[in-house]
């Protein structure tokens, strides 16, 4: 009867998940502790995190319904007969998408069972460096002692406090995925989405450190049919190459998403009608504005979720700024036996495949006698948004940074993919651009793709960088004709220098 184990992870998401199931594997007693503390609206959701609750898995699926409505108009350019007007119904979407969560929720659970790890549903706060005391919905307590403790609790989105009415009156995307009607008229002050009569808004801060997560909610959005914009006070996709973010942002706007640049809210209020009227103001203009939408939803960035992990009776090392926990190399915090990984770690990269990575590597090395870290370094990932953008490597600013501008050589080329041509879609920011050191074998530093499946295509390619490519070896690989990826390989792509230079296509 007593709960003690050779390794307890807190945190039921992705990296927890794939480091409690690894270290099962080699035979120890292993203990998953995890609670979803509901969000400021009421929403909650199963075991399995950010990512298969409110992250990955929902916004690529609301992302493939809008492809589909797009594919639609295309359709009738290649000879089907699509009845006129087309809808979108939110609430089949919804239900169809959280019903496939619900069931990965419940096939988590499965395979805690099936490898014999023990599964709490509770939440957890340190009482030593090896005692968790656990706390059920209901108040019932339960400690849990462990040799080793893995920290994985992820993060939550944040609200902005100091703007009247936005805790009261907004949502984030722990709500949106969530939703079983649709959302309504929207303005995005970030990335939003309507249905024809509707309105929503969506903000994005100064600090924003989800603007991805943003783009790609607006752009769902405005692909089923909502009416949506996005109100930025900054630049759009932060730590992203800048002329791809651009590239991003003008095609969302050809596709319907509108835009409220330089502009910041500074409160929300609730009409009789029950919408929801906000006030900003446009720092280009020095004006203030107000409109009002049905729904209003926040981006402003992610906060670790160590609020109740009484992280500092143990002395678990946090950074002050950010609130993320500081590991070392092998995701040890400064407290023997603790460890910690995925989003709540300080310096790494907020993605589901790195924390799973992460996971497993530290239970191989806690207990299959491994000595491999993980390598964070070239580490692929997309934008889900309306023309989707992957990159792998440096932007071409970090790589300016890291080995200044006459040290890096820049390729590039517009292209047009040939399903666009009977369609006659537009084809302006489909583009590519690859970042070179200007040395004799010229290594690739970054890959950049703006275009239809951007992510299978980056993916591919991000071996051979992080097996250190060469731009010449790139250019001796044949392509697989006609697609957009054997873009990437063709010998016309022209070289330019410098961040100032004209961008020409070929």
């Amino acid at each position: 009867g007593k709960n003690e184990y050779d390794l307890l992870v807190i945190g039921g998401g992705s990296g927890g998940l794939a480091c409690a199931k690894e270290a099962a594997q080699f035979g120890r007693q292993v203990a998953v502790l995890d609670y979803v503390e509901p969000s400021p609206q009421g929403t909650k959701w199963g075991l399995g995190g950010t990512c298969v609750n409110v992250g990955c898995i929902p916004k690529k699926l609301m992302h493939q319904a809008a492809l589909l409505g797009s594919a639609l108009k295309d359709a009738q350019h290649y000879g089907w007969n699509i009845a006129q007007p087309v809808h979108h119904t939110w609430s089949v979407m919804a239900q169809a998408v959280q019903n496939y969560v619900k069931s990965l929720n419940w096939g988590h659970r499965v395979q805690l069972q099936d490898k014999k790890v023990k599964y709490f549903n509770m939440k957890g706060s340190f009482s030593d460096p090896h005692t968790v005391r656990g706390l059920t919905k209901g108040g019932k307590e339960t400690i849990v002692t462990a040799e080793n403790i893995v920290i994985a609790t992820g993060g939550r989105p944040k609200y902005p406090m100091h703007i009247a009415g936005a805790l009261e009156y907004g949502i984030t995307s722990d709500d949106l995925f969530w939703l079983k009607e649709s959302p309504g008229k929207t303005l995005l002050v970030y990335y939003p989405f309507i249905l024809h009569l509707y309105e929503i808004i969506v903000y994005i801060s100064l600090t924003d450190a989800s603007p991805d997560v943003s783009l790609e909610c607006a752009g769902f959005l405005t692909g089923i049919g909502l009416d949506t914009t996005v109100m930025m006070r900054s630049i759009p996709l932060r730590g992203f190459d800048q002329q791809m973010a651009s590239l991003v942002t003008e095609h969302m706007e050809s596709y319907g998403t509108k835009f409220l640049k330089r502009c910041f809210p500074t409160k929300v209020e609730k009409l009789e009608s029950n919408r929801l009227q906000v006030t900003w103001k446009n720092t280009d203009l020095g004006t203030e504005e107000t409109d009002s939408f049905d729904t209003v939803m926040w981006a402003v960035g992610r906060a670790p979720d160590t609020e109740t992990l009484n992280l500092e009776t143990v002395g678990v090392k946090t950074n002050s700024e950010t609130g993320k926990i500081i590991v070392d190399a092998s995701e040890a915090t400064s407290v023997p036996h603790i460890y910690a990984v995925g989003d709540i770690t300080e310096g790494r990269p907020e993605l589901t495949p790195t924390a799973i990575a992460a996971g497993k590597l530290l239970a191989q090395r806690l207990f299959g006698q491994s000595s491999e870290l993980m390598d964070y370094d070239n580490v692929p990932t997309t934008v889900f948004t309306p023309l989707e953008y992957g990159c792998v490597g440096l932007s071409e600013e970090a790589a300016v940074q890291c080995y200044g501008s006459d040290n890096i050589e820049v390729y590039h080329a517009y292209y047009k993919p040939l399903e666009f041509t009977v369609a006659e879609r537009d084809a302006t920011q489909c583009y590519v651009k690859m970042v070179c050191l200007r040395e004799r074998a010229q290594r690739i530093l970054g890959l950049h793709f703006i275009g239809p499946n951007a992510g299978e295509v980056i993916q591919g390619f991000a071996l051979g960088i992080k097996c250190g490519a060469t731009y010449p070896q790139l250019m001796k690989t044949v392509g697989i004709h006609p697609t957009c990826a054997e873009e990437i390989t063709k010998l016309h792509i022209t070289k330019r220098s410098g961040l100032d230079a004209t961008v020409t296509g070929c």
